[in-house]
């Protein structure tokens, strides 16, 4: 009627769009342009850096894109692909294990000779297919999680920009695993905070098989669990949620534990896979074995002391400081605005980080599940801000690209 109020659109049919809008205003079309555009900027990047790039033991001098985009672990992922696992581990020495394909799951290889049967195109051309079709799946669920966490449309499709261009996003269009196990991860999240159980446990068991963070999972869940149950009498907890939910949390450390356990049993030695993993710090601090929660003090010392020339305990005390602060910050106002699950994924997966990892080049790359924390770097709404940010990301992407894919002769910078 002429004259009559039309109600305003909730913030969810604004992100979604009712029928009659034009298709570019559609949140999947944003998000993806959104992904595109990035990858177009990165592409120009990662071309003029192949363009530059010399001899090298994966490739010859200025290799083009699809050579260049799966030299690294690249080839360790060809190497599963093609040949599957070594049954008996190498050693140069007898003693000590060597750099071998165990260090590499098997889903994102398997799933690029899936797709090399399907289309029949080669390694590197379908292993970047792979890696894009999976990241653009990874940022359209990503927007989905933000705006279930409720940080609204604008925020939500600018930390979809920011994950797009981070400065670790070139991984979207390389033959790495990332992609894959992102999409995983975020449909994983997204499927907790939503509380759909049984949905996740195909979900846990593929992104087991991907990356090496099961157990982060399961502690999140777990967390997860117990928080819901400390509630249950101001938000009902019904027990056919309380038998998914915590036969998730085991089924999520059992996936977390099978990889490892292939290994040993392919192998015949029972600390195949850690031992595997140990080979790739050995040329930083010497061949050790793997003690929970003292890599990152080795690692403070060795950059401290060899790297920096200073003591090795300034490098330690720099280190608390930093774990101190971040924990100090997941309670601040800005991350309990992301809501208590995905504060449960950070707290666990950076416990788990710091009870495994060895800091160095890599781990750039190794904080990539930290992505939520994107949607609290989004939050503020200066265009200034914004577009210093997305500016800065842009930098640091070469930086990284710089540092640590691009080879200079015997490069100790790996991503």
């Amino acid at each position: 009627m002429p004259g009559s109020a039309v109600p305003a659109p909730t913030e969810a049919q604004e992100a979604v769009g009712p029928p009659s809008a034009a298709w570019w205003s559609r949140w999947w079309v944003r998000v993806l342009a959104i992904f595109l555009a990035s990858r177009v900027v990165t592409t120009v990047v990662l071309l003029i850096f192949a363009a530059n790039q010399g001899k090298n033991p994966w490739t010859g001098a200025h290799p083009d894109y699809f050579s260049y985009a799966t030299i690294w672990d690249g080839l360790w992922y060809n190497i599963v692909a093609g040949w599957g696992y070594p049954s008996s581990l190498p050693s140069a020495d007898g003693l000590h294990v060597t750099e071998n394909a165990w260090a590499f799951l098997p889903g994102y290889p398997w799933l690029v000779d899936a797709v090399m049967f399907v289309t029949r195109l080669p390694w590197s051309p379908a292993a970047v297919l792979v890696s894009l079709v999976c990241a653009a799946g990874a940022a359209l669920v990503f927007y989905r999680l933000m705006l279930r966490v409720g940080l609204g449309t604008s925020t939500s499709l600018f930390a979809v920009v920011l994950f797009c261009v981070a400065p670790v996003s070139p991984l979207f269009q390389v033959a790495y695993a990332e992609s894959l196990y992102l999409l995983l991860l975020a449909t994983a999240l997204l499927l907790l905070v939503e509380r759909r159980y049984g949905w996740l446990f195909p979900v846990v068991l593929v992104m087991a098989f991907t990356r090496p963070s099961g157990l982060a999972f399961a502690l999140a869940v777990g967390l997860h669990v117990v928080y819901r149950w400390v509630r249950r009498r101001r938000e009902p907890f019904p027990i056919r949620e309380q038998a998914l939910s915590a036969g998730l949390a085991v089924f999520s450390a059992v996936t977390g534990l099978a990889w490892p356990a292939i290994a040993a049993v392919a192998t015949g030695s029972l600390t195949a896979y850690t031992d595997t993993e140990l080979a790739w710090r050995a040329p930083y601090i010497g061949h050790t074995h793997l003690v929970p929660f003292t890599p990152w003090f080795q690692g403070a010392d060795w950059w401290a002391s060899v790297m920096l020339g200073i003591p090795g305990w300034v490098g330690i005390v720099a280190m608390v400081l930093i774990v101190a602060v971040f924990a100090v910050l997941l309670f601040s106002p800005a991350v309990r605005r992301l809501g208590v699950d995905l504060r449960f994924w950070i707290a666990a997966y950076s416990l788990y980080l710091l009870a495994v990892f060895f800091p160095q080049s890599s781990t750039f790359r190794i904080l990539m599940p930290l992505f939520p924390l994107l949607g609290v770097v989004a939050m503020p709404k200066s265009r200034v801000y914004r577009v210093a940010i997305v500016v800065l990301c842009l930098v640091l992407q070469v930086g990284w690209i710089a540092i640590c894919w691009g080879v200079d002769g015997a490069d100790w910078s790996p991503p």
